[in-house]
């Protein structure tokens, strides 16, 4: 299997909603930890450093094999 290496930054704002950044795709763990140091200096990211995340994918695999459901707080609130 192959695989490649997502580096994500997620920024929660008070109110609970997230703005999420896809960083890059690298094909190491360490290419994404050197990209991390990088960006991590960086304006907004060095204000929300435990934000960073790296996430392993398989390649040529579906990921959402099982669609999806939209749901909103308007949905779910009285």
């Amino acid at each position: 299997m192959m695989y490649v290496f997502l580096l994500w930054h997620v920024h929660e704002f008070p109110s609970g909603k997230e703005d999420a950044k896809l960083i890059g795709v690298y094909s190491s763990p360490e290419l994404a930890g050197q990209a991390q140091q990088r960006v991590g200096t960086q304006p907004g990211f060095r204000d929300a450093p435990t934000g960073f995340s790296i996430h392993r994918y398989t390649v040529d695999r579906d990921h959402w094999s099982e669609g999806y459901l939209t749901e909103t707080h308007e949905d779910i609130l009285p």
